[in-house]
């Protein structure tokens, strides 16, 4: 008999199913190959969708062909927000909903989403005023024009605005040259003023997919993941179409039968619907490649908060702290083909130089880093829109299961870490649509995973450290499983 847990309490609440291995999942898809939903690809926003199906009784299935979350969900900037600079392309829907989500997502995610203090160093104060008009016109980024002081305040109030809904996070608020040297003072000399609002950060957004991934999977027999598995092709016609899967540790290939297909595998939309004998052009992916840094007085002149600005370029940037190292970026290029990018010298030395830019004492080399990581974006097609003003909004394209008897097929364009669960709420009510089928579960306020009973306040905290705290779990190691 195996030993007892020496902490059973911390064991899956309400006596929930442990989740199948990924090959006892794979093995359950060639031996009942079908559904009446079948995912293609583990990002955020796929594993989103499969959590809601699933939460509404449907029989639905989810594939990957590698580890989940391992394209841009796993390559992002770790940041919750709002997108205040969507307001400059005019995304007045995807800045309100970007905020309600993030508002959301503090509560019901909180053991993983967490507040982030925000500062935009300013060195001017009437620059932009002009080039703003003219890039929310033309999106075109055009020559490079700082922002100052007037532009920004307008634009945090705005965001202040759509951040009243459902959320508790504190207002903006400026200070002047003297005391933003005071709270900040590795900033360049000549700052002139410094705004600071919050946000929120996701450290961890892995674990976090593979909380909604688990939740989904917990809703019961009816729901069923397996990574690993890629869908290669459609067999058969009519009533008999369906999807190739393979399998990727053994190579062995079966078809997949489901009612409605839905395709969110990110920048290899178009590749996949490709591999479906249905050709598209929706995808046009811009890349972003971020550095971790190792770097002690880095980390001290953020003070424990994000510095988000715009480099000379134009470029909107970041530096922040996470945990005991500081992450930096991002870029934004147009990625073209290539969908399995790497950060490059090039960009490496840009994000040495946007560090100098604002931290000009600060020394910092390569023997400072501790990784490089790239993602593609999955954004639209954009043809002459400049990179930072694609939409970062999605939309859903619909057709028909190439060579199939109606059954449906779904591709996901665009769409953001912040909004993926009002994202896969959309997507799967559109699934619902087509299987007429109707919402039992909303998903608004349910807890996340771990989020379910994670303590609200500093008393809570402690008092779970406390019950936590034992034979080999010491204090500190009890705060990090929480």
């Amino acid at each position: 008999m195996a030993p007892k847990p020496a902490h059973p309490d911390i064991q899956r609440p309400g006596g929930a199913r442990p989740a199948p291995g990924p090959r006892e999942q794979a093995a359950s898809l060639k031996s009942a190959p079908r559904a009446q939903v079948l995912v293609v690809g583990g990002g955020i926003n796929g594993v989103g969708t499969f959590r809601e199906l699933a939460l509404q009784g449907v029989d639905v299935v989810l594939v990957e062909r590698g580890d989940y979350c391992q394209g841009a969900s796993g390559a992002s900037s770790h940041m919750i927000h709002g997108g205040i600079r969507y307001l400059e392309n005019g995304e007045f829907r995807l800045v309100h909903e970007s905020v309600v989500e993030r508002n959301r997502l503090l509560r019901i995610a909180p053991h993983y989403v967490k507040p982030l203090q925000t500062t935009i160093p300013v060195f001017s104060t009437f620059s932009g005023i002009l080039n703003a008009p003219l890039r929310f016109l033309t999106h075109r980024s055009g020559r490079p024009g700082e922002r100052g002081a007037v532009l920004i305040k307008i634009g945090l109030s705005l965001y202040d605005l759509f951040s009243r809904q459902g959320g508790s996070v504190p207002r903006h608020r400026f200070l002047g040259r003297r005391k933003a040297l005071a709270e900040l003072p590795a900033l360049r000399p000549d700052v002139k003023y410094t705004a600071t609002y919050f946000d929120a950060s996701v450290h961890d957004p892995e674990r976090l997919t593979l909380d909604v991934l688990r939740d989904g999977l917990e809703a019961g027999p009816h729901a069923r993941a397996s990574n690993y598995v890629s869908a290669v092709g459609i067999t058969g016609a009519g009533e008999g179409a369906a999807v190739r899967l393979r399998d990727g540790l053994t190579g062995e290939e079966f078809d997949f039968a489901a009612d409605v297909v839905v395709n969110t595998t990110g920048a290899w939309v178009d590749a996949t619907n490709g591999a479906f004998g249905a050709p598209t052009r929706f995808m046009g992916g811009t890349k972003g490649s971020h550095i971790v840094l190792d770097h002690p007085e880095l980390l001290a002149a953020c003070a424990g908060r994000e510095i988000f600005f715009e480099h000379s370029d134009g470029r909107i940037v970041l530096i922040y702290p996470i945990g005991d190292r500081v992450l930096v970026g991002t870029t934004d290029i147009d990625a073209g083909e290539d969908l399995e990018p790497v950060c490059t010298d090039a960009e490496i030395e840009y994000f040495f130089d946007l560090i100098r830019h604002v931290f000009p004492s600060v020394r910092v080399g390569r023997e400072s880093i501790v990784y490089t990581f790239s993602g593609v974006r999955p954004l639209p097609r954009h043809d002459d829109t400049a990179p930072g003003f694609v939409s970062r909004d999605y939309r859903i394209e619909k057709a028909a299961l190439p060579g199939g008897a109606g059954q449906g097929m779904l591709s996901l364009v665009g769409g953001k870490w912040t909004t993926f669960r009002a994202l896969s709420e959309h997507l799967a009510d559109e699934v619902l649509a087509l299987l007429g089928h109707g919402r039992s579960v909303g998903t608004g306020e349910l807890p996340i995973g771990g989020g379910r009973g994670f303590p609200t306040d500093e008393e809570g905290v402690q008092a779970w450290l406390k019950a936590h705290t034992g034979p080999g779990i010491d204090a500190h190691r009890a705060e990090i499983l929480l």
